[in-house]
């Protein structure tokens, strides 16, 4: 009998092992996923990549510009189309996500710069949702701040 139950807590603790590091794989590749998308979005405007931010905004986005005015994702798309900011270079820096079940939030930088020779740099949180197997931004804010001093 006394076999039987050490055999048995070394399956089910065997078993945790198992289950955790196959929950650490997922959320490091959601992760990895989550950086990459954030550089991806940050350069769309510029390569007027709306095939990008059509799968990184769910439908129900919202984001708040750093003028304080919301704007929803057919709006980005819009945007994103035309390079309205009429961006030459945008880099993502410091992107930081932290995961909460089925929701992340990714906080990070953008630097960038326009064909007129204006810099910049935003701060941003993005809130991520995991629907269907599927990790969207359902909602972000973007402050504008001065330029990071190198």
């Amino acid at each position: 009998m006394r076999l039987r139950t050490v055999v048995g807590v070394v399956v089910l603790l065997g078993t945790a092992v198992v289950v955790v590091r196959a929950q650490q794989s997922a959320q490091a590749t959601a992760e990895n996923y989550i950086k990459l998308s954030e550089q991806q979005w940050a350069e769309a405007s510029m390569k007027r990549d709306t095939a990008t931010v059509e799968r990184i905004l769910a439908d129900d986005f919202v984001g708040l510009d750093p003028n304080g005015s919301f704007f929803r994702k057919v709006e980005e798309l819009a945007s994103v189309s035309k390079n309205e900011g009429d961006y030459v270079s945008a880099q993502a820096n410091d992107v930081n996500v932290r995961f909460y079940g089925d929701a992340a939030i990714a906080q990070g930088s953008e630097s960038w710069g326009k064909r007129n020779g204006e810099r910049g740099r935003y701060v941003w949180t993005d809130t991520w949702i995991r629907r269907n197997d599927k990790w969207q931004i359902v909602a972000a804010v973007d402050v504008k701040v001065p330029e990071a001093r190198k």
